[in-house]
């Protein structure tokens, strides 16, 4: 049996039941999962209204989705969350919703513009599409891949939505911004489309970001020894395992640069894996 702090336990089933009290899921949509290790997860079963879960429902699983613990099957939609995992240290939570404006832009095939208004710039950041593929499959893992690596929220064309955090209530609360900014988005086109945050408002808000109570890319994590200030720990490559994530302080690593478009994503995604290809002197 693995052990798992039961204040974890019941914060994801705590989100689960606002994601369905806020109507971002309808029946048994969507889907929750934690890291409580490096390589385990807390992750929500299939087939269950996220309003009716119990802490005793979730399930724990390894980063290959092999399921190691609870009476519940496992989401059939954890691929999705592997991949998050897999390639970005920094993500130790991901919410998988439905939500109707969100998902009503991803049917559309567009994205709202996170310059908009300041709370989507700091709270959700750039949103990216990620291709069509059918749900619980191989195929959208390799659509999704590439804007999973720079972006935190991630429209699923003709699907859904997909947020991560630092924990399960800030990938919750991503998912709900993206929501609002959605909405936003969608109201303002029918008054003659948002008037967008200038060059020189958006330099204002990153001056001010922690004003917001949001997390700078580069901050210290207790856990695994990450110092932003000290050059010999600021690759990636220096990650240390700690014997557990708490929640709100997970590995930390430099994230890519915000401009990065997804075009530039997908290019760099399929170089890096042609190069993995190439034999080894």
């Amino acid at each position: 049996m693995v052990r798992v702090p039961d204040a974890l336990r019941r914060e994801v089933v705590t989100v689960c039941r606002r994601m369905h009290a806020r109507g971002l899921v309808a029946g048994t949509d969507g889907n929750v999962s934690v890291r409580i290790s490096k390589d385990l997860l807390l992750a929500t079963p299939t087939g269950m209204s996220k309003g009716s879960l119990e802490v005793d429902d979730l399930v724990v699983c390894d980063l290959e989705g092999k399921q190691l613990d609870g009476k519940r099957r496992l989401t059939t939609e954890i691929k999705i969350h592997l991949a998050a995992y897999t390639l970005r240290d920094d993500v130790c939570a991901i919410v998988h919703a439905h939500p109707p404006y969100a998902t009503a832009f991803a049917v559309a095939g567009t994205t709202p513009s996170e310059h908009t208004m300041p709370e989507a710039y700091i709270a959700v950041g750039r949103v990216a599409l990620a291709p069509y593929g059918t749900p619980s499959t191989d195929e959208l893992v390799e659509n999704i891949r590439p804007a999973l690596r720079d972006h935190d929220a991630v429209l699923l064309a003709n699907h859904g939505a997909m947020t991560t955090g630092r924990d399960a209530v800030a990938a919750y609360h991503r998912m709900e911004a993206l929501e609002q900014l959605c909405l936003v988005t969608y109201l303002a086109r029918q008054l003659g489309g948002p008037q967008l945050l200038g060059a020189g408002e958006i330099a204002k808000l990153d001056a001010i970001r922690g004003v917001y109570g949001g997390v700078p890319r580069n901050v210290p994590c207790l856990q695994c020894g990450y110092e932003p200030d000290s050059p010999a720990k600021r690759s990636p490559v220096s990650y240390v395992e700690p014997e557990v994530h708490w929640p709100g302080n997970p590995p930390v690593r430099p994230r890519p640069s915000a401009a990065t478009s997804l075009a530039e994503a997908q290019i760099r995604d399929l170089a890096q894996r042609a190069l993995r290809t190439l034999p080894r002197e």
